[in-house]
């Protein structure tokens, strides 16, 4: 098994085994948190059916023309695989457990099967990655379409994007608390994050300075 692959499905473990610990009111209390990124997830699904299905399916899937569903290509933040744990069943993440233990299956992500990807919330990263022919080929012809993606990515940092307080980082932190780590908590570890919410503290505490 890969480096990759071990992290990834550490990760999985150890959130499923989390989660199986907690009683029904800490899961319900997690799974209501989570609803307005779900939400918002929903959002983005139908955009990305409307506007780009089929030019992503035979230029990306089909050809293998952009790097997006490359090997060991895609950024999986710790959240991601708690989000796509709750939301799975049990049969669907053994699965990603099976691929994951299988030797390297080439140039592809690990986790595309023949039906697409194998997440049923797939990695923030993965939902919101446009190549430029995908983005040309679509906003050039639709430059309303356009400025409804900027709007969702900029609703995007809203969990993503540590200036304050964070649905990603808040799920890191209910299992730092728990005694877990992994190499997949970015936002407690990557120092780009810690920087950026270093700076956001700071300008914080100005403000309230000048008051």
């Amino acid at each position: 098994m890969s480096q990759y692959n071990w992290e990834q499905s550490e990760a999985i473990v150890l959130v499923r085994h989390h989660l199986k610990m907690l009683p029904p009111s800490k899961l319900s209390s997690l799974k209501t948190e989570i609803e307005d990124y779900l939400q918002f997830r929903e959002e983005v699904d139908r955009f990305l059916q409307h506007y780009f299905s089929g030019v992503c399916t035979q230029k990306c899937y089909q050809d293998n023309y952009s790097a997006c569903c490359g090997h060991e290509g895609i950024t999986t933040f710790f959240a991601d695989v708690v989000i796509n744990v709750l939301m799975s069943s049990a049969k669907e993440i053994d699965r990603l457990l099976e691929v994951l233990s299988l030797p390297d299956q080439g140039m592809k992500c690990v986790y595309l099967g023949e039906m697409g990807c194998l997440w049923r919330i797939k990695p923030i990263v993965c939902e919101m990655f446009l190549c430029k022919h995908a983005k040309k080929t679509v906003f050039d012809k639709a430059p309303s379409a356009l400025k409804e993606w900027e709007e969702l990515k900029s609703r995007e940092k809203r969990y993503t994007w540590p200036d304050r307080p964070v649905l990603f980082d808040d799920l890191e932190s209910h299992f730092i608390r728990a005694g877990y780590s992994s190499s997949l908590m970015y936002f407690h570890n990557s120092p780009g994050l810690l920087r950026v919410k270093s700076l956001a503290i700071r300008k914080r505490k100005t403000a309230l300075h000048k008051f």
